[in-house]
């Protein structure tokens, strides 16, 4: 997901997609363990996508708490 896309998300949506992605990464976590991926780099790349979504969640609360 790019950073402009979750920039575009509302705030609950963000909020919403935070746990999913969470969810999703346990899962691949899991399956993986059972099972190896094809691809290691989605567990990456799911790491990376919660780290962005977080960022943006604390750029939003800190510009709220300065308003």
């Amino acid at each position: 997901m790019k950073t402009s896309e979750i920039r575009e998300l509302s705030t609950p949506d963000l909020i919403e997609r935070i746990d999913t992605e969470k969810t999703m990464l346990v899962r691949m976590r899991l399956n993986h363990a059972i099972t190896p991926l094809d691809n290691t780099q989605k567990l990456k790349q799911a790491r990376i996508t919660i780290a962005r979504l977080l960022t943006e969640l604390r750029k939003r609360e800190l510009t709220q708490k300065s308003n």
